[in-house]
């Protein structure tokens, strides 16, 4: 089971990390910390926008529906 999630460092360096609920039988988690640089951060948080926009939704099924029915031989 994996979960991941972007956080901000607070001025004391502690981080509090809030486990998702099927995590809760769990005794023991890995935790990986890693630098995120700026324009990084700042391409998640317009993915994370993205991800709620009508209009880039609309688009996505749109292309979705395009491949529909679209066969693709790996010959």
């Amino acid at each position: 089971m994996t979960f991941e999630n972007t956080y901000e460092v607070q001025q004391d360096m502690h981080l509090i990390i809030q486990l998702p609920e099927r995590f809760r039988s769990k005794k023991r988690v890995k935790v990986i910390v890693e630098e995120i640089s700026e324009s990084r951060r700042e391409g998640i948080k317009l993915l994370k926008k993205a991800s709620k926009d009508p209009l880039f939704l609309s688009d996505i099924n749109d292309v979705a529906s395009d491949f529909e029915d679209a066969v693709f031989s790996l010959e």
